[in-house]
């Protein structure tokens, strides 16, 4: 067992009605880092999340938050360190988005009445949504109704932000300011010496090359590559895990690799 800080998952199994999705599954997320979790439909990525925030527990296994067992925390300690946003949740209460924003800020650490109001104000802010803040979330379109659920999860100020599909309903414009912001996030967090650990479960392969600094593929509930994208994205693996095998070349602007797929299979004419 051990006491590093991080997430540590060890030998987890996770079974969703009766059926086991992940078996013997041992990872570390540490603190610092961009991950991304990517694979298949039913590759298990959105399961082991559900179980690192909680939402469902491991049949099997041990879940470690910096050193302690998940099991042993109580549900307002792990506010005050995980974020999560699910890849499907539609609020049903006629709450403000503003409102929503705060139950997140007041989950948080040291949340008092002036440190909440910042931590709305400044995730209204990083997810464009200041100027809807008194608009009902009943009323928000799909992507406008994202960006204020990224805001709860921002506003809260965890040490580990798990969010899967946060791309969901977003436009090109907005998917590229969520990239800057989780960077941001990071990057701040770390600058301040408490350094912040990111979960992304995606399916976009190119997303995660560019944005993650770590990618881990699962497929069949196993990972079967884990490092660098241009490592763990190489076309051998891409193809034995999707059936598809991209053309990897390198983004001009950044360096980032990026992966050209055919648009159609090639048709066999008997």
């Amino acid at each position: 067992m051990t006491s590093e800080p991080g997430m540590h998952l060890n030998q987890l199994h996770l079974s969703v009605a009766g059926t086991t999705v992940v078996q013997d599954l041992t990872v570390s997320l540490r603190p610092g880092s961009v991950v991304g979790l990517v694979g298949p439909n039913g590759c298990g990525k959105s399961t082991v999340l559900r179980a690192l925030y909680r939402a469902s527990r491991p049949t099997g296994g041990t879940i470690l938050i910096d050193g302690r067992k998940i099991d042993d925390l109580s549900f307002a300690e792990s506010a005050q360190l995980i974020a999560a946003l699910p890849q499907e949740e539609r609020p049903e209460l006629d709450f403000t988005v503003a409102e929503v924003v705060a139950l997140g800020a007041a989950a948080g650490p040291k949340a008092t009445p002036p440190t909440i109001q910042d931590a709305v104000e400044q995730a209204l802010e990083r997810t464009g949504m200041a100027a809807h803040a008194d608009r009902s979330i009943l009323g928000l379109s799909g992507g406008e109704r994202q960006r204020t659920l990224l805001a709860r999860a921002f506003a809260q100020r965890p040490r580990y932000l798990l969010l899967d599909e946060p791309t969901n309903h977003l436009d090109l414009s907005h998917q590229l300011d969520l990239a800057t912001e989780i960077h941001r996030f990071v990057q701040e967090s770390s600058a301040g010496g408490s350094p912040a650990t990111a979960v992304l479960a995606l399916h976009d392969l190119n997303l995660a090359a560019g944005l993650c600094d770590r990618v881990i593929v699962m497929s069949g509930g196993a990972i079967v590559a884990d490092g660098p994208p241009h490592e763990s994205l190489d076309p051998a693996t891409v193809e034995a895990v999707y059936g598809v095998r991209p053309t990897l070349i390198r983004r001009p602007d950044t360096g980032a690799i990026h992966l050209l797929f055919p648009i159609t299979r090639t048709l066999e004419v008997s």
